[in-house]
């Protein structure tokens, strides 16, 4: 079995410096050659393999910096936790690695920041287009996008299951006898929602769309869901039930329905989407589609890491979610709902 001795004759370099190599200490003062050298004599000697592996991966994130480009201000990320908890998987993920996040913007327009083209990779949340992109980072294709409307050639993206989500809650309202189904929503400054698309996609495949039902609006706020659940109640006939695009919101609405005297779900059904901590606490708890925002937070990770270490083609990957049925929509409640600290 080779030794460090064996690397350190071959490499033309002290026994120390290998160990404190192999050891990835980042206060040695050596070469990048001298490193690449040195790893390529240990794994051609098959110096402990798996572990060389792990501590080649840590010298060379060691030396790497990524960006990332946050499309909300941290006002909005703190009254939704949905997109804290993207940043937070990002975080993690990162630091279980030793990668270096070197800057980290916040902005609706890419246009107005300052670049950094010598970034190693960037991990965008929130949607921008390729010149805005291109503009931070010049022509680098190490570029994960998260929760972005639509794809970008030559980027790697993340997105929720949009589709088979909305087609859960759609299936499960209409279990329970729903025939009048709303929809209330942020529209994501005029953009593309695929929730609300899918929500119309469904109902009209079954004939049931009330174009009267949908409400949307540019916010996703508690606020947002509050004024639009009062603007549906002064519909002339009211629905049963409601698919409200965000938790936040849904919490609006479950304020302003129950100053109204509506009786939830006896009266109106509701179900949310995200399953933020909250959703299991408020009154009555609320049925929601769970995400898993932190997941995909690691996963972009993942992904920007594959390619700088070489991956060319680029990957798409769809998240799946899950309905969590609790006391909102007068469904049984899931196992997972009966201990609020399961979910």
């Amino acid at each position: 079995m080779a030794t460090i001795k064996d690397i350190a004759q071959k490499a033309g370099v002290s026994s120390a410096t290998v160990s404190r190599v192999l050891n990835n200490d980042v206060s040695l003062s050596v070469s990048e050659d001298t490193k690449e050298r040195i790893f390529a004599i240990a794994e051609q000697l098959q110096y402990k393999p798996a572990r060389l592996k792990r501590l080649k991966q840590e010298s060379m994130l060691s030396n790497r910096e990524i960006g990332m480009l946050l499309g909300f201000s941290l006002d909005y990320e703190s009254s939704d936790p949905y997109f804290a908890s993207i940043r937070r998987g990002i975080e993690h993920r990162c630091e279980e690695l030793s990668l270096s996040i070197g800057k980290v913007w916040r902005s609706n327009s890419a246009m107005d920041l300052h670049p950094m083209p010598q970034l190693s990779g960037l991990i965008v949340v929130g949607n921008f287009n390729k010149e805005e992109i291109r503009h931070l980072i010049g022509d680098n294709d190490k570029v994960v996008l998260v929760d972005h409307r639509g794809r970008i050639a030559g980027y790697d993206s993340i997105h929720l299951h949009f589709e088979q989500a909305v087609k859960e809650v759609v299936e499960h309202l209409l279990s329970l006898g729903h025939k009048r189904i709303a929809f209330i929503g942020g529209s994501g400054d005029g953009e593309y929602e695929p929730r609300l698309l899918y929500f119309k996609q469904q109902l009209s495949d079954k004939g049931m769309l009330d174009p009267e039902l949908v409400i949307q609006t540019g916010e996703w706020s508690t606020n947002s869901g509050y004024e639009q659940m009062r603007q549906l109640l002064q519909r002339e006939n009211r629905p049963t039930a409601c698919f409200i695009g965000s938790d936040p919101m849904a919490i609006g609405a479950l304020r302003a329905l129950h100053e109204e005297g509506i009786a939830v779900p006896g009266q109106m059904a509701i179900v949310g989407f995200d399953d933020i901590e909250m959703s299991a606490f408020v009154s009555p708890p609320l049925t929601t589609v769970k995400a898993y925002p932190e997941q995909m937070g690691k996963t972009a990770v993942q992904l920007l890491l594959e390619r700088i270490e070489g991956r060319e083609a680029p990957m798409q990957v769809t998240m799946d979610t899950a309905l969590i049925v609790r006391e909102s929509c007068g469904g049984v409640p899931s196992a997972s709902s009966a201990n609020p600290n399961n979910n």
